[in-house]
């Protein structure tokens, strides 16, 4: 019954709806995550599984004892000048200090969480906080969700800065002084709730009809069975490891970085600055528009495994803040028409991205009763079946940004991450790492969205991707 307090289901209507559901049967589609694994998929999964860990050590330790150049250690290793047992000793280890302090992270923020209302929607024009509808799941089941993201980021950065200038009941370098072992104790959190995660999903799921099972255990331990895994009535696995403890972490260890170049040098580039201020914005406008967020790929479509859990945990909070770990081993100065080019980009990329997603939102809101650069806009309707029988239509839009290519947001999106990489220069490959990851990342994504979308609109999806050829770049992908 707790579940049902916090869910409402709605079946879609058969009147009107029949006439464009000719073509797609009379079986539910068969829409999000995948339902069958072949060799590749099985093959990535085990692959990554073994290898990300690593991954993120070799990084992180790269910076630790090879001042952030990644092809040192590798020429080490070949040359016999080193070997990994001797690096893997020379890093420091798990403590205990650093395992107080992320556990006392996490606690505060899943204390503001679940325990602290939101209360800025009350107080700020535009913004959508507090209790909202999520998408509705392949079950067709439509979630609520306590949105507050950006109150939680608000409290943690108004407490951080009362203690950088009047408290100083630590250290503004706490972050970075703990890195390594702080990565140890992220890693147990990270395979711990995906590991629980696995095992919920097969003896007490939170809605069994929107779990699905393989038959390949790595496959379902990667990518998740459960669509949407609860504690109790609120708390939300996905919405919480998705936007904390990771993301309002992410502009503190910028922050810790800035800091750290503040006491070893006695100065903050104009590079810090700039990933500390780009960075920021991403982060911001993902709070500010976290009810928009619950309508997206990560909440939409993909269920909760080691894929969100560990990778929310180590993957983003490590390896997003790349640049100005680099920054911290390797400080630049860089010229004004540099950094202004830098800025340029930076912003010119954010507001593609975010004037991309506002167009699917109005459009979204108003139905398609409103304008897009100054018009009307156009659009191909689609029909689908939920997997409990119900009858929904869906409107994509073909005008503006969505007109130009069918996933402009991430155009934009990788705009952004390219001047990250470039705020650091051209001296090393390792702050560049994460605009390949993203580019990998958002192009793997299109291909996932897409196949999803075809399965689940059929012919009309066809219609769709005849009226926006182009994914990413018109005329080229």
């Amino acid at each position: 019954m707790a579940a049902d307090a916090v869910r409402k289901r709605q079946k879609g209507s058969s009147n009107g709806a029949q006439a464009g559901l000719k073509d797609q049967g009379d079986e539910p589609a068969q829409w999000g995550r995948a339902w069958e694994v072949d060799w590749f998929s099985l093959t990535a999964v085990i692959l990554l599984l073994c290898f990300a860990p690593f991954i993120v050590f070799f990084f992180i330790m790269a910076c630790d004892q090879y001042q952030c150049s990644i092809s040192h250690p590798l020429l080490d290793l070949y040359n016999g000048d080193a070997t990994l047992l001797g690096i893997w000793t020379r890093a420091p280890s798990f403590t205990w200090a650093a395992a107080k302090i992320y556990a006392v992270w996490v606690t505060f923020q899943v204390a503001l969480y679940m325990c602290v209302p939101d209360l800025l929607h009350k107080i700020l024009p535009g913004y959508a906080g507090g209790v909202q509808d999520g998408a509705r799941t392949p079950a067709g089941l439509i979630n609520k969700y306590e949105v507050n993201g950006l109150q939680c980021w608000v409290i943690t950065h108004v407490l951080w800065v009362a203690n950088a200038q009047y408290f100083h009941w630590f250290s503004p370098t706490i972050i970075i002084d703990n890195w390594i072992p702080l990565l140890w104790c992220t890693n147990i959190l990270g395979y711990a709730v995906s590991t629980f995660a696995f095992i919920k999903a097969y003896l007490f799921p939170t809605n069994p009809e929107d779990c699905k099972f393989t038959g390949n255990i790595f496959y379902n331990y990667m990518m998740g069975i459960e669509f949407n895994p609860r504690i109790g009535e609120w708390f939300d696995f996905k919405l919480f490891f998705n936007g904390r403890p990771g993301i309002v972490a992410w502009t503190l260890i910028n922050l810790s970085y800035a800091a750290k170049q503040q006491e070893l040098y006695g100065y903050v580039t104009n590079s810090m600055i700039l990933v500390n201020v780009l960075q920021a914005i991403y982060v911001l406008d993902f709070f500010w528009n976290e009810a928009w967020y619950l309508k997206t790929i990560d909440i939409c479509h993909d269920h909760f495994g080691w894929y969100l859990g560990w990778g929310d945990c180590v993957w983003l909070p490590f390896l997003y803040t790349l640049q100005g770990l680099y920054l911290v081993y390797n400080p630049i100065q860089l010229s004004t028409p540099h950094a202004t080019g830098v800025l340029i980009l930076g912003l010119m990329g954010y507001y593609i991205f975010r004037s991309t997603n506002h167009q699917k939102d109005l459009f979204r809101r108003t139905e398609g009763n409103c304008k897009i650069w100054g018009k009307k806009p156009t659009f191909v309707e689609c029909a689908y079946r939920s997997a409990d029988g119900g009858l929904h239509k869906s409107k994509l839009m073909t005008s503006g940004f969505w007109g130009v290519a069918r996933h402009m947001n991430y155009t934009g999106d990788l705009m952004g991450s390219l001047a990250y990489c470039m705020a650091c220069g051209g001296d090393h490959l390792l702050p560049y790492f994460y605009i390949v990851y993203m580019t990998i990342l958002l192009v793997h994504r299109c291909i996932r969205d897409e196949h999803r979308c075809g399965n689940k609109y059929g012919k009309d999806w066809e219609r769709y991707t005849t009226a926006v050829p182009y994914r990413l770049l018109p005329n080229i992908f």
